[in-house]
């Protein structure tokens, strides 16, 4: 049973790391003026929460999904904030590959771990220990030296990131409380269901006021097949995101995103020829290493 048990842990992990990385290559390819042209991270953002809320909502009018009802203090006190920090997570984590590369956006994100223990600690999904808060502490360094190597670094770009990555360590805690402290049966669609159209709410006014008429005077070179393409395989990521949240933890996730990391770091190197310093390199791979064994 164990066995089982820790197979598909392992399988939930994988698919995470596919779609992930697939989400993120996808983007930074639609959002990049060079290549996709589509410079328009919140309309982006809210085109995925749009198709996650519309396909969510027919899976469970059509009854292929229960949705059990949801009692207004859990709404309040749980999907309002997980909907409002996803809209913070997807608006500042677009706008990063804006300013900066895949590489170093990844390089940035070997903080997440610390971040999401420091965070679950404070509302008690972690239990502190002083090994790993060194060993993460460790991370820290080696994501600020790689920072001091970036040879593009922009401020504004570090800055959107750092805004989604603390934003995301907050939402992934609420949502390991939410599937597994309250007593009621999510699955990853009708987490979606109540998720997606608060996150698409909070995305509406910034999208009109930053967004709607340059987006609407401007010509962009992305079809809508390759949106749609996206928007679906955001579906499927946000679906693994839950499922494996809900079977492990919230730290699990992160400290498989490290792997993740490391291979979306050369994939960028190799499709989108991002430059990475040889001391950028020689940082990445012992902190995988040291994340992995601390957990």
């Amino acid at each position: 049973m164990e066995t089982r048990k820790y197979l598909a842990a392992y399988g939930y992990m994988a698919l995470w790391i596919f779609l992930s990385a697939f989400v993120i290559m996808l983007n930074k390819y639609i959002l990049d003026p060079k290549l996709g042209g589509f410079p328009f991270p919140l309309t982006l953002t809210a085109a995925h929460m749009l198709f996650c809320a519309v396909v969510s909502w027919l899976l469970v009018k059509v009854k292929l999904i229960d949705a059990p009802a949801m009692p207004s203090e859990v709404y309040f006190r749980c999907v309002l904030p997980i909907g409002a920090l996803f809209a913070v997570v997807l608006w500042t984590g677009n706008a990063a590959y804006l300013y900066l590369s895949v590489s170093f956006v990844q390089m940035m994100k070997a903080m997440m771990p610390l971040l999401v223990y420091t965070v679950g600690t404070a509302f008690g999904t972690e239990k502190w220990c002083v090994r790993t808060g060194i060993n993460l502490a460790v991370v820290v360094a080696g994501v600020a030296i790689a920072s001091y190597g970036e040879v593009v670094f922009v401020l504004v770009g570090a800055a959107f990131q750092a805004v989604s990555m603390l934003s995301e360590a907050t939402r992934l805690t609420l949502v390991q409380l939410l599937l597994q402290g309250r007593g009621i049966k999510l699955n990853p669609i009708t987490t979606l269901y109540h998720v997606a159209p608060v996150c698409l709410m909070f995305l509406v006014l910034p999208f009109a006021w930053l967004e709607a008429e340059r987006l609407m005077s401007q010509e962009w070179k992305v079809g809508p097949g390759l949106l749609l393409l996206s928007a679906a395989a955001a579906f499927a990521l946000n679906c693994s995101i839950f499922l494996l949240i809900g079977k492990t933890s919230a730290l699990t996730l992160n400290i498989a995103g490290v792997a993740k990391d490391v291979m979306l770091i050369y994939l960028s190197m190799t499709l989108y020829g991002s430059v990475v310093t040889e001391l950028q390199v020689s940082l990445t791979q012992p902190e995988a290493v040291l994340i992995t064994t601390s957990s």
